[in-house]
């Protein structure tokens, strides 16, 4: 399974702004996320960045006149092009152009385009912050949500005519995310997942824990696929490196009561759980408020229990799907079906973590599903967000099943 932009037809709007550049590298990024761009620009854009960047990143023509014919066909493109795509991106989206298109004029290829097109249209405002601000935009963006356009709120920061304030075009990785979520199908619309990632730390001293290698990209993997396809999602998340897509409720968490605390108060509200998280298995049994110096050669440490969330969640989990992981360096699916069973689980996804392109760290993984009927299905070496649609493919099969024990 490839990106949920895969051979979808795109339209990049550029208007006539600075942040006009970053279209460019957004373009790259649609292009690698292997989506079908085709490129819009009003003739203020042409001022900033030329055509022909575009159209050899791309690999099609661009379009920048209302009467230009394409290879002599006398195709009118801008009504094609709306027909064929699949969402339209306006990038930078001037105030010029949000008040034309609010009040329906349709002066030049990009605007008449959006007055055909029938795909979600995303409009990315980015101009100077007393413009943004000004209560004609302010009305002329109300005004496009009425009629269903989708707004992607500008940032705040520092801008290229020295003012401060929002108006600041948002990053184009963040855009691509926002357009993926626009396209994507909402097959979870009105679901709720709970979902736990990465590692737990327990602390010896200040400056000393036990934990583990997990990077929290499959935990983190899971709620960005779940959120796209229209889920509400409630993160749980060990110590990570990590930034959650947008509109995911992420709760950071450091040890493994924190953990279990943060899951039985957001328990009530899920529909499935997806405990992807690490779980240091034991802790210290005393901790030191300050910094444990090497005054000894050997030092004892006595090790505690942590709590099983997982267990816990097999008891009480009533309807629900719950999901577990197996990080295992031998006997792999044996040992994932023995914690199925010990855990009341209604999935468990078996992982050998001796293979360097799979497991802890990895953009990869190697899989086995297994399920709670006993079937089992081996995956082929994925990429994690590849994975992650696929386990919630399955969750929804269970869920709709009924495979589960009340």
């Amino acid at each position: 399974m490839g990106s949920i932009l895969q051979s979808k037809e795109i339209i990049l709007g550029v208007c006539g702004g600075i942040a006009a550049y970053k279209s460019v590298e957004l373009l790259r990024l649609l292009v690698k996320e292997e989506a079908r761009v085709r490129v819009v620009m009003t003739q203020a854009a042409t001022a900033f960045v030329g055509p022909m960047t575009f159209e050899a990143l791309s690999g099609r023509p661009v379009l920048t006149d209302l009467f230009l014919q394409e290879n002599g066909k006398g195709e009118i493109r801008h009504i094609s092009w709306a027909e064929e795509a699949d969402a339209v991106v306006i990038v930078p989206a001037t105030a010029n152009i949000i008040a034309r298109v609010a009040h329906g004029i349709a002066d030049d290829p990009l605007t008449t385009l959006l007055l055909a097109v029938q795909t979600p249209v995303l409009i990315c405002p980015s101009m100077n912050v007393r413009m943004y601000q000004n209560p004609i935009t302010q009305d002329n963006l109300r005004r496009l949500k009425t009629f269903d356009f989708h707004v992607l709120e500008p940032e705040s920061g520092p801008m290229a005519c020295g003012d401060s304030g929002p108006g600041r075009l948002p990053e184009p990785q963040t855009i691509v995310e926002r357009l993926k979520r626009l396209v994507a199908p909402p097959d979870l619309k009105g679901k709720s997942f709970l979902i736990t990632a990465g590692p737990t730390q327990e602390p010896m001293d200040p400056v000393r824990f036990l934990s583990n290698p997990s990077s929290g990209k499959m935990g983190y993997a899971l709620a960005k696929a779940a959120r796209l396809r229209g889920a509400r999602v409630v993160l749980i998340s060990g110590p990570t490196c990590l930034n959650a897509s947008p509109d995911v409720e992420v709760i950071r968490v450091r040890t493994a009561e924190e953990m279990e605390e943060a899951v039985l108060q957001h328990l009530d509200s899920a529909d499935i759980i997806i405990k992807a998280a690490a779980v240091s298995d034991y802790r210290p049994a005393e901790v030191s408020d300050q910094k444990m110096k090497k005054v000894r050669e050997n030092l004892v440490v006595e090790l505690r229990r942590t709590p099983d969330i997982l267990k816990k969640l097999g008891e009480i989990k009533g309807g629900r799907v719950l999901v577990g992981f197996a990080a295992e360096t031998e006997r792999v699916v044996e040992n994932a079906e023995a914690k199925l069973k010990e855990k009341n689980l209604d999935l468990i996804v078996a992982n050998d973590i001796t293979r360097t392109d799979s497991g802890f760290g990895a953009d990869t993984n190697c899989v086995t599903l297994i399920f709670r009927d006993g079937r089992r299905e081996s995956l082929p070496l994925m990429s994690k967000e590849a994975i992650a649609d696929l386990i919630l493919d399955k969750v929804m099969e269970i869920k709709a099943l009924g495979f589960r024990q009340d």
